[in-house]
């Protein structure tokens, strides 16, 4: 077994050995204060424990079946959450064929050229090539009510779901010195600490959050589970430096910009939310919402992460 897959297969225990003691607490809360179901944090708990449940046995898959099953995996989030924000934007007639070119040729090209390990063309096919393909599109059906609202909000959709998310793979074209073959685990390291992030400031903030930090845009979110959270997640990925090619500084540094991203990226989608007067951007996930609600923070990071990482050797 080479020392990736090793490392992978620890990586996965230590999480499957985290569940599981989440999953257990979660069963003996719920018999002691919620048997009948009416707790709704118990109950909101154990329901997210599940999905996490679902999440990581999907990963591991993707994981397991190498390169091609990674990029399949996030192909498939890629539509899902274009599907999800689609369904919220100002969309009329005229929009249709800007939005099926959306699905079925930019998400494709996109996804296409990361398995070719494009990089240079893929670094530019979404935010320059398409677009300006969007508007052209869209333009030949001759509708031109709100039509810089409705182009804009279609090339958003385009930047949030399909390039920024398709960032996580892409951490696996890097040619890092003396990581080859690792790279699987920079995925592994950027999902964990995010997530970790979010699960831990809605922790601190029920056990000793006090002060709103943007009550207008999410209530529950508090200066304390915003501190406790990043310090948390920070301290969790200098603990996984021996899963990248950083040194724990490196790593902790790493984790404490990608938590801070995330952090913004949930505000700025829940911005999103409550100018289109719902709370979730669906309901694929039980207990967690939409795919968007789960990666808000992962497509703003990402590639902030992935820009971070290759070119931090040309620096150092």
């Amino acid at each position: 077994m080479s020392t990736a897959s090793l490392d992978m297969l620890t990586l996965l225990l230590g999480v499957g050995g985290i569940l599981v003691l989440a999953s257990s607490v979660g069963y003996v809360l719920k018999q002691r204060l919620s048997p009948d179901g009416s707790n709704g944090a118990i109950e909101n708990l154990n329901a997210r424990i599940k999905a996490w449940w679902a999440m990581v046995i999907l990963i591991a898959i993707a994981f397991v079946a190498g390169r091609v099953g990674v990029l399949l995996l996030f192909a498939f989030c890629s539509f899902a959450a274009l599907r999800e924000f689609i369904t919220l934007i100002n969309t009329r007639r005229g929009d249709h064929w800007a939005i099926a070119a959306a699905f079925f040729i930019v998400l494709p090209i996109n996804y296409f050229l990361l398995w070719a390990e494009q990089y240079g063309i893929y670094s530019i096919f979404v935010p320059v090539y398409a677009f300006l393909l969007m508007p052209i599109v869209a333009v030949m059906r001759g509708d031109t009510r709100d039509f810089l609202l409705r182009i804009s909000e279609v090339q958003w959709a385009l930047m949030i779901c399909v390039f920024c998310a398709s960032h996580v793979p892409a951490l696996l074209t890097l040619q890092i010195p003396g990581y080859e073959g690792r790279n699987v685990l920079l995925i592994a390291f950027l999902v964990i600490v995010v997530q970790s992030s979010d699960v831990l400031q809605y922790v601190w903030g029920k056990l000793f959050g006090k002060t709103k930090i943007a009550p207008t845009l999410s209530p529950s979110k508090t200066v304390e589970g915003f501190v406790g959270g990043v310090a948390s997640a920070t301290l969790i990925g200098a603990s996984l430096w021996w899963i990248t090619p950083f040194t724990p500084m490196q790593a902790a540094l790493m984790s404490l910009i990608i938590t801070l991203m995330g952090f913004f990226g949930g505000l700025v989608m829940s911005a999103i939310k409550r100018d289109r007067g719902v709370k979730d951007w669906g309901h694929l996930i039980e207990g967690h919402g939409g795919l968007i609600d789960r990666l808000d923070s992962v497509v703003f990071s990402a590639p902030i992460f992935f820009h971070l990482t290759r070119y931090w050797w040309s620096l150092t």
